[in-house]
């Protein structure tokens, strides 16, 4: 998946054709007229932040600033002043006074990034934030007005959260006016031939090397692993075949041992998703040939008879 400036463009660039990447096309281009928060729940490395940059890039904020805050990855005693920003001489070593990312957002989009790792204090906060729409700074008095929208990200389940306790209730609702749910790359296999297609021409680009494919074996075994990094393993996975490759086709040899083990597991299964694969290659190389027949099988490396026949088998 990767980001859009408009509506149009969201649709043709959210990479796959599995129901979940079908229904965020669809609520994208839906919530391109609305400007309420967005709660976006799925596993680490789904991809939740590009989801948020294209909720704020199809949206009536897109010409604001979009600011992706991770409060995971931020001290609890530091996250307040991060994002509420302190006045000077607020607390030791505050010499000068600062904005904090809420202000730095305004008139655009904050993501908040892992929220349900928020402390309750910082929770109370925040709801004060958008009930308020105004930030008062560490060490101030005075609200400062704000205009943002709010999209918060977690890996957790936050309905369960607030039933434990451990999430407020009136917060989950001020932020869960829309929720969008971005499924691991486990449960929408078919989406991971055009993500592996797609990753190619990035690594391509990013190390100014020439495109290469993988080869059916080896996009049998992509295919059969549960990606417990989800899509940004898959990244990683491509990243690492090209700089240790040394062939135009990536072969199973070049792909890190760790993700052999759904391979072996399927046991015979395994060969279902090389047809899907393999058919997947024929179906992209006459994509991006526009039809013609001598320039996928240039791009696929097998002669045009091997090509037809190839068509015939999968009734293409």
């Amino acid at each position: 998946m990767v980001t859009a400036t408009t509506a149009k463009e969201s649709e043709a660039t959210l990479i796959g054709r599995s129901l979940c990447i079908r229904s965020l096309r669809h609520h994208l281009l839906r919530l391109s007229g609305y400007d309420v928060n967005v709660l976006l729940e799925g596993e680490s490395g789904t991809g939740k932040e590009l989801v948020a940059r294209l909720v704020h890039r199809v949206s009536a904020r897109r010409d604001g600033p979009f600011v992706g805050v991770n409060c995971a990855a931020i001290h609890e005693s530091l996250l307040e002043s991060e994002l509420f920003g302190h006045e000077a001489g607020a607390f030791t070593g505050a010499e000068q006074a600062t904005v904090g990312f809420l202000r730095a957002a305004d008139g655009g989009t904050i993501l908040l990034d892992e929220v349900g790792d928020m402390s309750e204090s910082l929770q109370s906060k925040l709801l004060r934030v958008l009930e308020e729409r105004a930030v008062i700074p560490v060490g101030g008095t005075q609200p400062v007005p704000i205009d943002i929208r709010v999209i918060a990200a977690t890996n957790r389940d936050l309905a369960r959260a607030v039933e434990e306790g451990t999430f407020r209730r009136d917060l989950y609702y001020r932020l869960n006016v829309i929720r969008l749910d971005i499924e691991p790359l486990r449960r929408r296999r078919e989406d991971i031939s055009l993500l592996v297609e797609y990753l190619l021409r990035q690594v391509a680009t990013a190390l100014a090397l020439p495109v290469r494919s993988v080869s059916p074996a080896a996009m049998a075994i992509l295919m059969a692993h549960d990606w417990p990094g989800n899509v940004r393993e898959l990244g990683n996975v491509i990243q690492r075949a090209y700089v240790l490759g040394r062939r135009p086709v990536i072969e199973p040899e070049d792909l890190p041992t760790d993700v052999f083990g759904g391979a072996t597991e399927a046991g015979a299964e395994a060969f279902a998703p090389l047809q899907v694969a393999l058919r997947d290659h024929i179906c992209l190389a006459l994509e991006v040939s526009n039809g013609v027949r001598s320039q996928a099988a240039r791009l696929l490396g097998i002669d045009r008879k091997s090509l037809w026949r190839m068509m015939r088998r999968f009734d293409l």
